[in-house]
């Protein structure tokens, strides 16, 4: 897939745990633990916002663009 979620990199530099971040932002641990793994296959914008919120950071700190080969 040509868009990564770097989201376990932010939470390290923030040193935030998957259950903190899952209470701030509203969703439970194992959809959190997806996001970070990498195997959700979408974001909705509300959760994005909660997790730029929660994280302190931008979306494009979160999300990258890798183009296919």
């Amino acid at each position: 897939m040509a868009i990564r979620i770097n989201l376990d990199v932010m939470m390290a530099r923030r040193k935030i745990g998957v259950g903190e971040l899952a209470e701030q932002i509203g969703i439970t641990p194992a959809n959190v633990s997806i996001l970070k793994n990498g195997r959700a296959k979408a974001v909705r914008f509300t959760t994005l916002d909660a997790i730029c919120k929660a994280l302190d950071c931008q979306p494009g700190d979160i999300l990258e663009y890798t183009p296919d080969e």
